[in-house]
């Protein structure tokens, strides 16, 4: 709210025209600070009352002036007050920019959305991960979808964005889109830094999320047993591309890495920890935070039986890494092969390392975090959840101990 605010109309003398007519001004003041603007017209400086701030007499032509004063007047307090109403910062600037209509640029969305993709694809490697930018792209490429469904139109003024624009969109990624929720939140959370870089720079005011409530709900994180470790672990398989592929996926399930990570390795990431044994030491792609793993005998077991493979010498890698997709693709036949009925990917190997391998073991959950690069415990307490066989080892030892004292 601005401490002072006032006008005053006057008349410039020394831009007085050859007719002896003087230009009629009116001065803004806020805060102190003062803008001017032209009323566009024009009086006898010997007609003009500086102190009532109109023209004197009762003529037909004096009072056409004041009126048209007035009204120009009031026409800056109605726009000072619609500003206020809407949560703008008011200076005498802005305010003369509204009167004149000089602050009618519109920005629009599509354009600031890809420009903010162009910094962060300037940065992967950097400050950003590969898999970022593309969640951006495709976060950009449903917006584009979801106004051309709504508004039938290619793009929309950011100042039109409100908070019914974000429920229709939930409602799309929803209902059109067919987004599970945690998805559908996602994609709105990519949405919302935009909407956070429009309000830094002062080009929305009123946040269109505020009212939005909505929650990434807890999923179920699949991992392997023990017992089907083991199968995997002991099948010989008649493709070699299989087998490759097993090991790989095995050597994730001992250290807790992500593919990204594993395809990264060489053999300089291998180094002697403070117990004197080979770790991993490396950084998640995904977090930029330091990992540093203790080599399990399975996993310094995998590393050897690769070390001298071709393609591992040639390129510098620990492991000869397939893509992404042709791993989960090969994972696929590989549980079919063993008669695991689980959807296996890759990703599996890192819960695997979290639960069956580290907690169901009694390896405390904040060692499990930091091998795991975790920036967050929260992180590691969903795999905890999910591990009954803990819960019900924690509690034989507790019904022990209750049985051997006197309380019951």
């Amino acid at each position: 709210m601005n401490k002072t605010f006032n006008l005053l109309f006057y008349i410039k003398k020394n831009k007085i025209r050859t007719n002896g007519t003087a230009p009629i001004y009116l001065r803004i003041t806020i805060d102190g600070k003062a803008a001017e603007i032209a009323a566009k017209r024009y009086i006898d400086p010997k007609k003009w009352d500086n102190k009532a701030q109109k023209a004197v007499g009762s003529s037909q032509e004096a009072k056409a002036l004041n009126s048209y004063l007035k009204t120009l007047e009031q026409k800056v307090y109605d726009f000072h007050f619609l500003m206020l109403k809407e949560e703008v910062v008011v200076t005498a600037e802005s305010l003369k920019s509204k009167l004149l209509g000089t602050d009618t640029e519109k920005r629009m969305l599509i354009p600031i959305f890809q420009e903010h993709n162009d910094k962060v694809e300037a940065l992967v490697g950097q400050d950003f991960a590969p898999g970022t930018l593309e969640r951006y792209k495709t976060s950009l490429k449903h917006t584009r979808e979801f106004i051309n469904w709504k508004y039938k139109i290619s793009d929309i003024d950011i100042t039109q964005i409100d908070h019914g624009f974000v429920s229709d969109y939930d409602f799309w990624l929803r209902s059109v889109r067919k987004c599970g929720n945690n998805t559908a939140v996602k994609y709105l959370k990519n949405f919302k830094k935009i909407i956070r870089l429009c309000m830094a720079h002062g080009w929305i005011t009123k946040d269109p999320f505020l009212g939005y409530k909505a929650k990434i709900k807890a999923v179920e994180r699949p991992y392997l047993t023990k017992e089907e470790i083991q199968t995997i672990y002991e099948k010989e398989f008649a493709s070699d591309r299989l087998n490759q592929v097993r090991d790989i996926f095995l050597f994730s399930c001992y250290t807790g890495l992500a593919y990204v990570d594993v395809k990264q390795l060489s053999k300089s990431n291998i180094n002697i920890g403070v117990d004197g044994d080979q770790w991993i030491f490396t950084h998640r792609q995904k977090t930029d935070t330091s990992t540093r793993v203790p080599l399990l005998p399975v996993a310094q077991e995998l590393v050897l039986k690769y070390e001298n493979h071709p393609q591992c010498v040639n390129s510098d890698v620990l492991f000869p890494v397939l893509s992404n997709q042709k791993m989960n693709s090969y994972l696929k036949e590989i549980a079919s092969v063993c008669g695991i009925n689980k959807d296996l990917t890759f990703h599996i190997a890192r819960h695997t390392f979290a639960t069956t391998v580290t907690l169901s073991n009694g390896v405390p959950i904040e060692s499990v975090s930091k091998m795991l690069g975790h920036t967050n415990i929260k992180t590691t307490q969903h795999y905890a959840k999910i591990l009954d066989k803990k819960v019900s080892d924690d509690m034989a030892v507790l019904r022990c101990k209750l049985e051997s004292s006197d309380f019951n």
